[in-house]
């Protein structure tokens, strides 16, 4: 059983729209793998001094950080995926 984490919006995202993922909870931090149109992604949550993610959602092949309020960034890039 997978902990309750930080991009609970994101998961009801990907439910809704019934994507295929992968989550586990490790050191308090979320992490999601999923594939879309072939395109495998990353959602790795992380907490060094603040709160944020690793993820490829914007770039695919590139991975960036995100910090501050990540889900909802998240969610605005996911938002245009049809």
């Amino acid at each position: 059983m997978v902990e309750k984490g930080r991009l609970e919006r994101v998961l009801a995202m990907m439910e809704e729209r019934g994507w295929t993922f992968r989550r586990c909870m490790e050191d308090d931090c979320e992490s999601i793998d999923f594939e879309y149109r072939g395109v495998s992604y990353h959602i790795w949550e992380f907490h060094d001094e603040e709160w944020g993610v690793e993820t490829n959602v914007r770039h695919g092949g590139g991975m960036e950080e995100i910090t501050g309020d990540y889900e909802t960034k998240l969610l605005e890039i996911m938002e245009d995926w049809k």
